[in-house]
């Protein structure tokens, strides 16, 4: 659907975007909970149509996403009611890869709901957090891109450019794209000059 930013709507729009009933929707493991209004999902995102036609006559609908992460949902929400995400580069370098992380996981989290504007943030603040805590993701940490995206995901193709280790996915083995300890290397030459 993806109609814009929630920020570029007059007054009254946004205000009708906040009213009406709100959708239950729980996250993660301990199916944490959050009620967010039915009409703004629905502005966004033709991910949560289904709920809200479905019980279009109930006060209340309900969504479990208990395979996401809630601190990438957090981000979600933010920017479904803010139109923005916190910038990585204005956190302390002990915050950014965890940020870096956390938008990894909003990436797949907006893929599957077709988000396309969020997935452009999510991938830039990933590369920022990245490079601003001069880290390079290992094959673990890139594994969930790699088991919940299409081999077209741009946030493969970023990956491929950092000519960092990539999981394969049907061969369940490691990959490793250029020369890892030259790049490794250079990020940490980089961040000592930083210190």
């Amino acid at each position: 659907m993806a109609n814009g930013l929630v920020a570029d709507v007059n007054a009254k729009s946004f205000a009708e975007l906040l009213s009406g009933p709100l959708i239950d929707i729980y996250v993660g493991e301990d199916a944490r909970h959050w009620a967010l209004h039915r009409n703004l999902l629905c502005y966004h995102s033709d991910f949560f149509e289904k709920p809200c036609v479905t019980d279009s006559k109930a006060k209340n609908s309900k969504i479990e996403l208990l395979n996401d992460d809630p601190r990438a949902f957090e981000l979600l929400v933010k920017w479904l009611y803010q139109g923005r995400l916190d910038d990585v580069a204005d956190m302390p370098s002990d915050k950014k890869w965890e940020y870096a992380d956390t938008c990894q996981r909003l990436y797949i989290l907006c893929d599957r709901m077709n988000l396309p504007q969020l997935k452009n943030h999510a991938i830039d603040q990933f590369r920022r957090g990245c490079f601003g805590a001069g880290l390079v993701p290992g094959p673990e940490e890139m594994k969930p891109i790699y088991e919940s995206t299409p081999r077209s995901s741009p946030f493969r193709k970023v990956q491929e450019a950092f000519h960092i280790p990539l999981y394969h996915p049907r061969s369940h083995n490691l990959c490793f794209w250029g020369k890892r300890k030259d790049f490794a290397f250079r990020i940490d030459r980089k961040s000592e000059t930083n210190h």
